[in-house]
């Protein structure tokens, strides 16, 4: 099978995720992750992934604006950090996220980790996000299967992604 920047994945809701992206863990804040969002975007790259905790939002937010794509045709994904879970503390946590990336939504918001007695609360502002259309899909990272069982007894929505950090240097089941 043979992947390119311009494949796509379906998601349960509908939603078309892009299969490759530019992922920013580790890119500092400032000119080189602007630079970095900018040129992925202008090589074909449409499809962003970065975190509160990478504390470089407010770089990706100026490198898309940069790249003078269209907003409709990026998938911008970020992460609720541990800190910043339950369910209040998420609802501003993505206002913060949206001010910092200067977007009016999210394409793709993830519960960077299952923070034990917070990530089924934390779900639950998904899901309201999710319903108020400020996110087009939810889901989680870095869930294992116990934490999936227990969110699904709880979830009105199911995840329609598991980010699942996986490379050389770490392989998960």
């Amino acid at each position: 099978m043979t992947t390119n920047v311009n494949q796509v994945v379906k998601l349960h809701n509908g939603v078309e995720m892009p299969l490759l992206g530019l992922g920013v863990w580790k890119t500092p804040e400032g000119s080189v992750v602007e630079q970095a969002v900018d040129y992925a975007i202008r090589s074909g790259y449409r499809s962003i992934d970065t975190a509160k905790i990478y504390q470089n939002e407010v770089g990706v937010g100026k490198g898309i604006i940069q790249s003078d794509v269209k907003r409709e045709d990026l998938f911008v994904t970020t992460k609720v950090w541990n800190s910043d879970q339950g369910y209040e503390f998420t609802l501003a946590a993505i206002e913060a996220s949206l001010e910092r990336l200067q977007l009016d939504y999210l394409d793709l918001y993830l519960i960077h980790w299952p923070v034990a007695g917070k990530f089924t609360e934390t779900w639950r502002a998904l899901e309201t996000l999710y319903k108020e259309k400020k996110v087009r899909a939810i889901g989680v990272s870095n869930f294992q299967p116990h934490h999936l069982d227990t969110l699904l007894e709880k979830a009105e929505i199911v995840p329609m992604v598991n980010q699942v950090e996986l490379h050389p240097y770490l392989t998960q089941i």
